[in-house]
């Protein structure tokens, strides 16, 4: 499609820089002039490492914890604020050792060094005592949690910016996981353990945020580009399943994000390049006590195409920030700020080239502003409070390319103001409670338009219209009581009650997860609970009699192992079921599932509803992770699952994103302080899908379906390799990064779908992305 035109220009010159950058490390390896980096000063390059380490589990300051850059003879001691910091350090790659007296160690790793750069850490160092008999599964480079021990990742900022296909996008960077099913190169919407992407949730510093993409899908929290930017990530903490009764509202996953806080003691720029658009970003620190950072991003791919003179592109710009303010050493405010704005249209000329059934003009625009207060009390407890407003709004008209007839409109708007406290208590040794409560108050107005269709079976459905105003409120309130009732027996037993105003609903969910150390290098794990989730409002709000409907509810089922093959490496083997009940089907399209819509655009359609649907899903997963430790680095990952539901019509059939099989190897090599290379390979077992009745198709003039076979094919296999190639240049006082990625490197024609071309009168197919090279620069100054 059009946007594919574009990136070959881009990614020739891209390429070419890369060349010529090679060419001159090599050439300065074989006795040619130095590169540009080290030609730039005849002194070495430094930048800092400082940071503030806490108990992880009550949060308070840890004074005397030794603080050791490997490779170095570098060594530091926390301070009686949990302060520690070095100086002068060699820019590069170092691994960061924390040790406490008869304590397990922690070992942070990926910690980079710039030049008159500060690299600052918070650490949450988690104490273990050394002689206990327990899981030390961690061996200080993989960082357990007490409260999630099954069913859980995390990935460190170095992780996050350097994942090879992900294009700076946090949704992409997880997709080697074996819990992600294999959708479209084109969305990063997650389905996780055969779920939707209307089944997940998104916490950023404690605050909820709706959706996390440019161009969100109404009703789900999938899209097709990144909003959050990169670079402000401290930490990901991703849970696909078993989660703790803290979460709630979603019956399949949870990512907990992390931002870091700005440069306390200098201030800091930066301005970057890519495929995609410019972003510049600055940092810093405010009074004596407090930091701030703010970044802006715009695209420019409609510049390209306006300058190549073909189709059409998205146009899209961001803007977010945190302030950070420590009002004591034990009291903490920030605020944090995120904001997208989004446009795209296309000519009836574009759409007709590029075989459209619709041509779609289409306007958004996302974000949330919240402020997140954090109190330590006294030596044994804390809480996290936020409060914060978040916003959506569409503007979009779907024209029929065969006839440039309107199709569907959508005005509407979503807001929500959230309170949400989550505080934890520790009663004494083993014993700790963590309990909270959260309410959240919505406002959302919908005029919504569907104009006479031709639906997947050949019926002909009535134009309806829907122009409403609705408020509705959410309550919930948690505890989770955690403690090692045995030596090597941990148990967090947790309970979660939630209210929905709008079905007048009260549900009590119970959750219960154990940890047992066979050894100190093995242990086994389980989690089990009971999740409900309410329907998405666009959904709920297309009828008033669909607040009868049940909330859906999914029953967690976890078992797991987990073996640290060495100490930087890790195995993790689960096995899972998940049980679905009250879930939505459409009486109209009894053998259709209505949570297995990637864009969700079918949700504004819907007039008839049904709580009849159940589905379940069953797999087992593995998982092998390898942290930095001297050059390489990497996950070899891979699933068998089956996912099935059951519609109104009362048969069995598997969900649209039921792969199967999933395969992946991801790792990457670094070379040197100044070259890496990584890699991602990804194989799946194809999808599957319903045929098009060709005859019935070409005498309506429309797609129609074959909905006694619904589902019962399957597309071929999906494989694709991605490659990121990484290269600095360290100045006195600024840095610069080029990077190229390739997409799909051998160009494998992945089929995304099967449709019926109004215009040639047949089937055909639209593919995912073909070879496409993401190329960009980072300059920090």
């Amino acid at each position: 499609m059009m946007e594919k035109r574009c990136w070959g220009g881009m990614g020739i010159v891209v390429m070419g820089l890369f060349a010529a950058l090679h060419a001159g490390a090599m050439g300065a390896t074989m006795g040619a002039p130095l590169d540009a980096s080290a030609a730039a000063s005849s002194t070495p390059q430094t930048g800092h490492i400082a940071g503030h380490v806490v108990d992880a589990e009550t949060m308070h300051i840890l004074a005397g914890v030794g603080v050791a850059i490997q490779g170095t003879s570098l060594e530091a001691t926390t301070d009686g604020d949990g302060n520690f910091e070095f100086t002068n350090v060699a820019v590069g790659t170092y691994s960061v050792r924390f040790s406490y007296p008869e304590v397990l160690p922690l070992t942070k790793t990926d910690i980079i060094v710039k030049s008159s750069r500060t690299t600052h850490l918070e650490v949450e160092y988690r104490l273990v005592p050394a002689a206990r008999e327990e899981i030390t599964v961690s061996a200080g480079y993989f960082e357990e949690s007490r409260d999630q021990p099954v069913s859980a990742i995390g990935f460190s900022s170095e992780e996050i910016r350097r994942a090879p296909g992900s294009a700076g996008d946090v949704s992409r960077i997880i997709f080697g996981l074996p819990s992600l099913g294999k959708v479209d190169d084109m969305m990063n919407s997650l389905v996780v353990r055969g779920g939707s992407p209307s089944e997940n949730a998104f916490f950023v510093d404690n605050i909820e945020v709706p959706n996390i993409n440019h161009f969100p899908m109404q009703g789900t929290t999938g899209g097709p580009i990144g909003l959050l930017n990169v670079d402000f990530i401290e930490e990901v903490s991703f849970y696909s399943g078993g989660f703790s009764s803290v979460y709630g509202d979603r019956l399949s996953s949870v990512m907990d994000i992390s931002y870091r806080e700005g440069n306390h003691a200098r201030h800091e720029e930066k301005a970057g390049l890519n495929f995609a658009g410019a972003q510049v970003s600055a940092e810093g620190p405010m009074t004596s006590n407090g930091s701030w950072m703010l970044s802006a991003q715009k695209s420019y791919l409609d510049l390209l195409v306006d300058l190549i003179g073909t189709g059409a592109a998205p146009r899209y710009a961001d803007a977010q920030g945190k302030l950070s303010i420590s009002l004591s050493d034990r009291t903490k405010v920030t605020v944090l700020g995120l904001v997208g704005i989004d446009d795209y249209d296309i000519s009836q000329e574009d759409a007709v080239e590029d075989g459209m059934d619709d041509r779609v003009d289409t306007q958004s625009t996302e974000g949330v502003v919240g402020l997140n207060w954090f109190q330590v009390w006294g030596e044994s407890a804390y809480s996290n409070t936020s409060l914060s407003h978040g916003f959506t709004a569409y503007d979009t008209e779907i024209f029929r390319t065969s006839d440039e007839t309107l199709s569907r409109t959508n005005v509407s708007s979503e807001q929500h103001v959230t309170l949400r406290n989550v505080s934890l208590v520790r009663l004494g040794g083993s014993h700790r409670i963590r309990a909270g409560a959260e309410a959240t108050w919505e406002l959302n107005d919908y005029d919504l338009f569907v104009a006479e269709y031709t639906n997947e079976m050949g019926n002909v459905v009535p134009a309806s219209a829907r122009n409403v105003r609705a408020s509705e409120s959410r309550w919930s309130a948690f505890a989770e009581y955690g403690t090692t009732i045995l030596p090597r027996l941990s148990l967090n037993l947790g309970l979660r009650g939630d209210y929905f105003s709008y079905s007048d609903r009260v549900h009590i969910s119970p959750r219960l997860s154990l940890s047992y150390a066979l050894s100190p290098r093995s242990s086994v794990t389980a989690a089990g609970g009971l999740f409900y989730q309410q329907l998405p409002s666009v959904l709920l709000h297309r009828a008033d009699r669909f607040e009868d409907l049940k909330d859906p509810r999914a029953y967690h089922l976890v078992l797991g192992f987990t073996h640290l093959l060495t100490p930087a490496t890790k195995l993790t083997v689960e096995a899972y079921d998940k049980e679905y009940q009250d879930m939505p089907v459409d009486p109209s399209l009894p053998t259709m599932f209505v949570f297995d819509d990637l864009f969700g655009w079918s949700y504004t359609r819907r007039t008839e509803l049904s709580d009849a649907g159940r589905a379940r899903s069953r797999g087992v997963e593995l998982i092998i992770q390898k942290k930095l430790k001297e050059k390489l680095y990497g996950m070899v990952s891979g699933s068998w699952s089956s996912s099935r539901y059951k519609a109104y019509d009362g048969l069995w059939r598997d969900r649209l994103y039921d792969n199967r099989y999933i395969f992946s190897v991801e790792g990457g090599y670094k070379q040197n302080q100044r070259w890496e290379y990584s890699m991602r390979w990804i194989v799946a077992g194809g999808r599957p899908y319903t045929p098009i009745d060709v005859d019935a198709s070409a005498k309506a003039g429309t797609e129609i379906l074959d909905t006694g076979r619904t589902n019962a094919l399957r597309m071929p296999a999906y494989h694709s390799l991605n490659l990121r190639f990484d290269r600095r240049f360290y100045f006195d006082r600024s840095n610069l990064t080029v990077f190229l990625s390739v997409w799909n490197a051998y160009n494998r024609k992945n089929v995304a779908q099967y449709y019926w071309n109004q215009f040639e009168r047949r089937t055909d197919e639209r593919y995912q992305w073909s070879i496409v090279p993401v190329g960009g620069l980072e300059y920090e100054f």
